[in-house]
């Protein structure tokens, strides 16, 4: 099958042998992967991962021990866990201690003809959905993560950090628990898509200093944190939502004396963010730039590089 290869920080597409799910495994038929920023990261040696790069997927199921599942589409969870650790124990699974991450860590992804993962990741996509749609899955659910765990009532002053396509996402949701959300980004197009649907946006933040009771980080840069800290109020709150290769350097006594709140915020609930999608409550389909062939992955990454790119789709071959 072809593959997408990231190995010493340089991709390329290699014919590889077709993967052969373990017993608690299905196999499955990939339809459509996005590359996020996570992936570019991902070239410049973040994580040291070498493999098959892409977590962001819709496919469908051509084996599977259980044959219910045989011919479902699907989209899946992406960190493998054991079962078994204290964590998992816990129900903390996607912090396992033993996690293989798809396309991230010890695990080959999704830009490829076909992927294995254990069945407990999977989630059936509702016919409703296009694979266009259902390809957001797992980047709704990372934008939905820290919802549950902190409280935003309509009284809260919220600012998105960021019009990325992640950015763009967490304004959209934030949109549902408060009216007063701003964008702070720098490209007009992106914060059209916003402004569209009656999120203020703001290009450069400059002047809305110490205005935000919640700032989320979703910038994608090293420089992100030090801009939220900026923008938040004494004793609010920042969403932090960027991974990325390097360190952020930032004075942490400004932490301190203004008693901030930091939350770090990762992956996030399938079922919701299917659910999300299915009932049209967030627009994804302003966020597709572009979707090539895999073979021709190396045009898709430049695009997905330049900045103010949206979401940029892989389709592998049909055959």
């Amino acid at each position: 099958m072809q593959a997408v290869i990231v190995k010493d920080g340089k991709i390329r597409v290699e014919d590889v042998p077709k993967p052969t799910p373990l017993a608690d495994e299905v196999l499955i038929k990939v339809h459509k992967a996005g590359i996020c920023n996570t992936d570019l990261e991902l070239t410049q040696d973040y994580m040291h991962f070498e493999g098959i790069l892409g977590h962001e997927f819709v496919g469908r199921v051509e084996f599977a021990a259980d044959q219910v599942w045989i011919g479902r589409r699907v989209v899946g969870e992406i960190n493998i866990y054991c079962s078994q650790c204290d964590l998992c124990r816990e129900g903390i699974t996607k912090h396992c201690s033993r996690r293989n991450v798809l396309g991230i860590l010890n695990k080959d992804g999704a830009f490829a003809e076909y992927l294995t993962l254990p069945v407990k990741n999977c989630y059936s996509v509702p016919d409703s959905l296009s694979d266009y749609e259902a390809v957001f899955t797992e980047p709704v659910a990372a934008a939905l993560e820290f919802f549950d765990r902190i409280k935003i009532g309509n009284e809260e002053k919220a600012l998105i950090l960021g019009d990325g396509k992640l950015g763009l996402l967490v304004a959209q949701i934030m949109r549902q628990h408060t009216e007063n959300v701003t964008c702070v980004g720098k490209h007009s197009r992106n914060l059209d898509i916003l402004k569209q649907r009656g999120i203020a946006t703001h290009q450069n933040g400059m002047g809305l200093d110490r205005q935000f009771s919640v700032v989320v980080e979703a910038t994608g840069n090293k420089n992100g944190l030090e801009e939220a800290l900026r923008l938040v109020l004494p004793q609010g709150t920042v969403i932090l939502k960027s991974t990325f290769h390097g360190k952020s350097q930032i004075d942490v006594s400004q932490v301190v004396v203004d008693e901030i709140h930091l939350i770090g915020s990762r992956c996030g609930p399938f079922p919701e963010a299917l659910n999300q999608l299915e009932q049209k409550k967030i627009n994804v389909d302003d966020l597709i730039d572009g979707d090539y062939p895999l073979e021709r992955s190396d045009e898709a990454f430049a695009l997905a590089r330049e900045p103010g790119t949206l979401k940029i789709l892989l389709t592998p071959p049909s055959r």
